[in-house]
């Protein structure tokens, strides 16, 4: 029998976006330092069926009365896998979390009757995204669900006094996509309003 769990206790809600016209009002003005890991990179759900497990994710893995081949915080490596004890190493990355926990059960059979396997993603590390700019929150996002930019921005706790919403743009490799906030509040060009993909920057000028 398969048995599949992801953290997700300390699942952080989003908070509420800025009130129209009056940018920064009320935000929380707790800073991030450009360069680290927000805390919400922590026990954030993701969808065991389409989360891709990359290198530097921390992955929690147990074996249900089987106290040896559990594994409370497992990183892995750069070059894709993980050590697991008597098997030694195993692919991770490129996995989703379902199918790494196929891969384990039936390598876990040569010694283990019947094995029931429980992982966990406990840190997101590998895909992210970032804001920059006049927010009081800047620096890296975990990426672990789909976000689009307008639920991005309201990770950032709030826009600065003299941020200008309505040309903020998002870098993408070689590619520009504009964002007016204004404009995406009222629900207008939605089309502006694109899902993000990893290391994607949000620019707030």
């Amino acid at each position: 029998m398969l048995c599949f769990s992801v953290t997700a206790a300390a699942q952080i809600p989003a908070q509420p976006t800025t009130p129209p016209g009056r940018p920064g009002a009320g935000a929380d003005t707790t800073t991030t330092t450009p360069g680290t890991t927000p805390k919400e990179t922590v026990g954030l759900a993701v969808d065991p069926n389409h989360y891709i497990i990359g290198a530097e994710d921390v992955l929690s893995i147990s074996v249900w009365r089987e106290p040896n081949f559990t594994i409370p915080a497992e990183v892995v490596r750069p070059d894709g896998k993980i050590t697991m004890p008597l098997i030694g190493e195993v692919q991770a990355a490129g996995l989703t979390p379902l199918q790494l926990t196929k891969s384990l059960t039936e390598k876990l059979t040569t010694y283990i009757n019947r094995p029931e396997v429980t992982i966990g993603v406990a840190q997101v590390r590998s895909r992210k995204y970032y804001i920059d700019g006049l927010v009081n929150k800047p620096g890296p996002y975990p990426l672990a669900t789909p976000t689009r930019v307008l639920e991005a921005l309201s990770e950032a706790g709030g826009f600065q006094e003299w941020a200008n919403t309505r040309k903020i743009k998002i870098l993408r490799g070689n590619q520009t996509f504009r964002f007016n906030y204004k404009e995406a509040i009222k629900g207008k060009h939605p089309e502006q309003n694109i899902e993000l993909e990893n290391g994607d920057h949000i620019i707030v000028p």
